[in-house]
């Protein structure tokens, strides 16, 4: 499923402070600032941005992977407070063809139908929750249709060039961030971390915080 063992420990420290997105949690605080090559990673070649004039932070997931499914609660409180100046988008990875490729398509179809919002988190209960076996077009159209979204619609999107070319960018996206496992947080194309690096999921999003002050300092 995925190349690392992500940890999940739910830190008391971040249930208390409500998911705050600016600066460092009291917890993270004294321990000290995340260090490099431990905590994060940076980048040898800095990536291209599509977020020009804002620092662009890309989530990277898999629909399959029960870490994602854990991490999307506490993902969803720290987006919501991310500065003005932040830019958040998600990006399926494939680390093989089946099912990660079909759970892109299922993405990014959703998201050309402006359903994200209201099935990405019903994505997730669905695989994890409902145990259902997601993981063939046909399926997935028959499931969005019995939740109200157009199958028929999705099935189309889902082969289109255009999703086909969206695939592509999450490809070179994901190996120029050198992405091995999910979840994990790619900063301004500069550095990423993730659970395992930071020391937990919570973490993660503390050290997050960090790189995107050090990205304000340079862009």
């Amino acid at each position: 499923m995925n190349r690392r063992d992500f940890s999940i420990r739910l830190a008391a420290a971040f249930a208390a402070a409500g998911g705050a997105s600016s600066g460092l949690l009291p917890a993270a605080a004294a321990q000290g600032a995340p260090l490099e090559g431990t905590h994060f990673v940076r980048l040898a070649q800095p990536l291209p941005v599509s977020t020009p004039g804002r620092i662009e932070v890309v989530g990277f997931f898999w629909y399959g992977s029960p870490h994602c499914n854990a991490f999307e609660p506490l993902l969803d409180l720290w987006t919501a407070k991310l500065p003005a100046d932040v830019a958040f988008r998600r990006v399926p990875v494939a680390f093989r063809p089946e099912p990660f490729e079909i759970h892109q398509q299922l993405f990014y179809a959703l998201e050309a139908m402006g359903q994200i919002g209201a099935m990405h988190r019903r994505v997730f209960a669905a695989i994890h929750n409902q145990r259902l076996r997601l993981d063939r077009l046909p399926d997935i159209a028959a499931w969005l249709t019995k939740n109200g979204v157009d199958g028929a619609k999705f099935t189309e999107l889902a082969s289109s060039s255009a999703v086909q070319t969206r695939l592509r960018q999450a490809r070179q996206l994901s190996d120029g961030y050198k992405i091995d496992a999910v979840p994990a947080l790619g900063v301004h194309g500069r550095y990423y971390t993730s659970g395992t690096l930071a020391g937990s999921l919570e973490r993660s999003l503390t050290v997050a915080d960090w790189l995107i002050a050090q990205a304000r300092k340079v862009r």
